[in-house]
């Protein structure tokens, strides 16, 4: 886990969210973390960045990348039956020049 993930999972920690996985392969591709707390579930995709230039870190969350992780999403379900009827989400963590901004329902 890098330093903003790290952060990422502190944060969600602190706010009452259980850690389910991190840095996990399903489908051929990553998930940086997966969380739970209560009947929610969220995929959270997090992305770092020194400098607030190209748009900063949630812009760097395109399409294909919305695409890969729900497709990994949908792979970690298929192991993970039992969790399907939880309430669920794409979060994505922004961590930037030091500041971290949780875009929660992002796509």
């Amino acid at each position: 886990m890098n330093d903003g993930e790290r952060r990422a999972a502190r944060w969600y920690r602190l706010r009452g969210w259980r850690i389910l996985g991190a840095n996990v392969r399903a489908g051929g591709y990553e998930l940086d973390l997966i969380v739970r707390r209560g009947r929610q579930l969220r995929f959270v995709e997090v992305k770092e960045r020194a400098g607030a230039g190209f748009g900063g870190a949630a812009a760097a969350v395109g399409v294909e990348k919305q695409r890969r992780v729900r497709r990994a999403a949908e792979a970690w379900l298929v192991r993970h039956p039992e969790l399907r009827s939880l309430e669920l989400g794409f979060d994505v963590v922004a961590v930037q020049v030091g500041k971290l901004e949780r875009l929660g329902g992002a796509f």
